[in-house]
């Protein structure tokens, strides 16, 4: 496969969007909203700094903000054990003649577990588990689908991000924290593209 991107990729790269916004107008201030805007334009995980004041703008966040704040230290270690899952389960994934080979396909297989991690954050920090855009996923399929990305491996490590996050938490927290990652692995693994 070359590693040169097809001009239809080149095109979907910037509308594949996992974070939907839009869905939040109703219930957040533009304040709080910018704050998560500017975060995800910037492909971070949001600050210290930012979350005190998403908790200070919404006090009955706190318990969701801190939650987020578990997630964000933990996201290096949570993302090596997703990859180890997908690997263990595919074997010969990034061997030669893989579907996540050469290495480089690989790597940006883990980045996008990084990032799914990530917006998750955003989504319980948000208390807004239905956070996608649906336009957003949609060019991400169509843009996964270009790539020849193994849905079923991403897929895989969608979920096990989930069984390695939710460990970090208590039984009842488990269940409140469940739906955030439930929702994006519905959402991606419903398809009819791949």
């Amino acid at each position: 496969m070359s590693s040169q991107l097809s001009e239809k990729a080149k095109q979907l790269i910037p509308k594949a969007k996992i974070m939907g916004f839009k869905r939040w107008k109703s219930s957040d201030s533009d304040e709080i909203l910018q704050i998560f805007q500017q975060a995800d334009d910037q492909g971070r995980y949001l600050t210290d700094l930012e979350l005190t004041r998403i908790e200070a703008f919404s006090p009955e966040r706190s318990s969701a903000v801190k939650k987020a704040k578990i997630l964000r230290e933990k996201a290096d270690l949570i993302v090596n054990y997703a990859r180890e899952k997908v690997l263990t389960t595919y074997p010969e994934i990034t061997e030669l003649g893989g579907t996540l080979y050469p290495p480089e396909r690989a790597e940006a297989c883990w980045r996008d577990f990084w990032h799914f991690l990530r917006c998750i954050t955003y989504a319980i920090a948000g208390n807004s588990p239905q956070f996608t855009s649906q336009e957003g996923l949609e060019n991400m399929q169509l843009l996964y689908q270009e790539l020849q990305v193994p849905l079923d491996a991403m897929i895989c490590g969608l979920k096990n991000l989930k069984t390695y996050s939710l460990q970090q938490f208590n039984p009842e927290e488990q269940q409140e924290l469940a739906p955030y990652f439930d929702h994006l692995i519905s959402h991606l693994a419903c398809t009819n593209v791949f």
